[in-house]
Order: C-alpha cells, then sequence, then structure tokens
C-alpha cells in the first residue's frame, strides 16, 4: 500500500468516527478522549490493526490515536529529490531527535517508531481540528 492509498483511507476511517461522534454532541474534549488507546482498542476495532492484539504503536502510559499519523510527516510517493544516491520517499519537516531515515535497498524512508510527538493528548489539543486532512494538509509533498 502507497503513503497515499494509507493516507486516503485513513482520512475515511477517521471521519466516518468523528461524523458518528458529532451526531452524538461530543465536543473536542470528548472526541480527544475518546481516541485514547484504551478506548478506541474497544469501541473502534477495526481502526488500527494493532488494536486486535492490544498492542501500542508507541509504547507510552497514555497513547492518544487521534493523530494516527503525524502531522511533521511528509511523503511522496514518487520519490523526494535529494543529493543522495538513494531515492528518499519520506522525511521528518521538524527532524525529530527520536525519528531517523531508515535505508532500505535503494530506499530511504522516515521510521517514526521511537518518536511519540503526536500521541500526547497535549499535542493533540494543540492541534485539533475536526477535519484530520486538514491537521495533515503538509504531509504530501
Amino acid at each position: 500500500m502507497s503513503y497515499q492509498e494509507w493516507f486516503d483511507t485513513h482520512a475515511k476511517k477517521h471521519l466516518t468516527i468523528i461524523s458518528k461522534l458529532r451526531k452524538k454532541n461530543y465536543n473536542k474534549a470528548d472526541i480527544i478522549s475518546y481516541f485514547d488507546f484504551e478506548n478506541m482498542c474497544h469501541e473502534e476495532e477495526d481502526f488500527c490493526p494493532l488494536y486486535k492484539e492490544n498492542k501500542k504503536c508507541h509504547e507510552i502510559e497514555h497513547l492518544n490515536c487521534y493523530l494516527c499519523a503525524c502531522p511533521n510527516f511528509r511523503f511522496d510517493d514518487k520519490g523526494i529529490e535529494t543529493l543522495q544516491e538513494k531515492m528518499q520517499y519520506s522525511f521528518c519537516a521538524i527532524n525529530s531527535k527520536d525519528g531517523i531515515q531508515g535505508i532500505y535497498g535503494d530506499c530511504i524512508h522516515q521510521d517514526c517508531s521511537k518518536c511519540t510527538i503526536p500521541h500526547h493528548k497535549s499535542y493533540v489539543e494543540a492541534h485539533f481540528d475536526w477535519d484530520w486532512k486538514k491537521i495533515m494538509s503538509d504531509c504530501k509533498n
């Protein structure tokens, strides 16, 4: 699955949940709390493949899944111009100290597995929008 395919599929799943919650008159705080990992595993098992295993993508105590992807992630499925010999497909716009550029054969991809920035409730609150795609609008390079 390409980055763009994942992005579009995830945006639809996110919108479905938000629409459901807004019909129930959930406010911003209620929605952010709803996206806590423990609740999502119980209520939205199909949102993430890890939920069925009750497994977190990042081992932090209070994982929030509202921003499943990071607004600082940049991608281009066709590749990004670089000065390196390898083709780069993604990177971190803020060069997080916890992220790394992973080299996989002739490809470079951003590895965010050790970075937890977008999964903290305070970060979600600061960047919240009802529309996940608006928050993520800079991701497509």
